[in-house]
């Protein structure tokens, strides 16, 4: 009896496990109803995803007179500060996910970067980073383009005279469900 139940339990286990497709183990195109995804599977096994009309992805952000690119944690602010931002982004990607899939993400973590105008404020593009054998590799496509979508339509920025300056401005987070 007890074989025949633990036999039956790591069957269910096994499908359960299985049932957890990995949609992004390697580099491919994804054509959607309306949208292509680029998934660029890069060494280390460290996976970017974004929308193939993303024209920034692979672009360093420099300074649109000089062309030289300001390093990291420059000494200017590129935006006004403010507050809604943050808070209103975190909610637009909490929200995309079901509670299963943020109960299977658990302390893991998903990096987004927002691309914004330096004349506009607006998200342009977003991209995502996360590992192949992480488990947001088993979320479908749509939830991605969800949050891509939201993040355009509700998030912007007000960038100063220093970030004008810029060819682009970003904004980059992990994000995590234990937050």
């Amino acid at each position: 009896m007890k074989t025949t139940l633990f036999s039956f339990l790591l069957f269910f286990c096994a499908v359960y496990t299985a049932a957890q497709t990995n949609y992004y183990a390697e580099t491919k195109t994804f054509k959607e109803n309306g949208y292509t995804y680029k998934c660029d599977v890069l060494p280390g096994n460290d996976v970017r995803l974004y929308n193939k009309e993303n024209k920034l992805t692979y672009v360093d952000q420099i300074f649109k007179d000089t062309k030289e690119v300001p390093g990291f944690g420059f000494d200017f602010d590129d935006v006004v500060e403010e507050t809604w931002t943050r808070p209103k982004s975190l909610s637009i990607v909490n929200n995309a996910f079901t509670a299963d899939q943020k109960l299977r993400m658990k302390n893991r973590s998903v990096g987004i970067c927002m691309y914004i105008s330096p004349e506009t404020g607006k998200v342009i593009e977003v991209l995502f980073r996360f590992g192949t054998r992480s488990p947001f590799a088993t979320i479908p496509l749509s939830v991605y383009r969800k949050i891509e979508v939201e993040l355009k339509q509700q998030i912007w920025f007000t960038p100063t005279k220093d970030g004008k300056r810029l060819n682009h401005l970003m904004r980059y987070w992990r994000h995590s469900f234990n937050e």
